[in-house]
């Protein structure tokens, strides 16, 4: 044992020396590339949907998935830059790349479209959303996986309605896990007011 203190971690050191994300910033980042991320959404489905279609008079697939997936860079590079990620560009680029890796393995196993693009958006955003000390990676993972699940039930249950309201499960999901970390962290912190309290007169004895 050396004694030497723990190196901090990468996401402490980068987010070190800056003060919290106001929330009315974040949600507008997250509002802003939401509407950002909604013609990109469609897009990708009709183009999917088109794909997988033996209609006649089915739209073209390939310059609708072409567009939804040319616009997904940019809605990150949106939501990186308007949360103020201290890293952006590499943020975006990991963003990307897990966005592809989840959207894929969710659409294998949900065995549907939409809840491949909605997981897979949702996780290249855990990266691509600013992550300050008191938010968690874990949290954010649990939620878009919560969202993916609602959004499966929902494709089964209310069918076209799940396409319309996608786009805004993958961001949202992020805004309230980090919201409920911030909200533990917050009960953590404050003082425990039921700890009894010494009796008036025990301090004279």
């Amino acid at each position: 044992m050396t004694g030497r203190p723990a190196a901090p971690s990468r996401r402490a050191a980068s987010t070190a020396n800056l003060s919290p994300l106001r929330p009315q910033r974040k949600w507008r980042a997250i509002t802003l590339a939401t509407l950002l991320l909604a013609p990109a959404v469609w897009s990708l489905l009709i183009g999917i949907v088109a794909a997988a279609s033996d209609d006649e008079n089915r739209p073209a697939a390939a310059p609708a998935i072409a567009f939804g997936l040319c616009l997904i860079p940019f809605v990150y590079m949106l939501l990186a830059f308007a949360s103020e990620h201290p890293h952006a560009p590499g943020a975006v680029v990991r963003a990307m790349g897990m966005c592809l890796l989840a959207g894929i393995m969710a659409s294998a196993l949900a065995a549907d479209a939409v809840t491949g693009v909605v997981a897979g958006v949702g996780a290249g955003g855990i990266f691509a959303l600013r992550s300050d000390a008191a938010h968690s990676i874990r949290l954010r993972a649990g939620a878009v996986v919560i969202a993916s699940i609602y959004v499966f039930v929902l494709v089964r249950i209310a069918g076209p309605v799940a396409l319309i309201a996608a786009p805004v499960f993958p961001f949202t999901a992020l805004g309230l896990a980090d919201h409920y970390a911030e909200w533990r962290l917050a009960r953590h912190a404050a003082p425990n007011d039921s700890a009894p309290r010494p009796r008036r007169g025990a301090l004279h004895r």
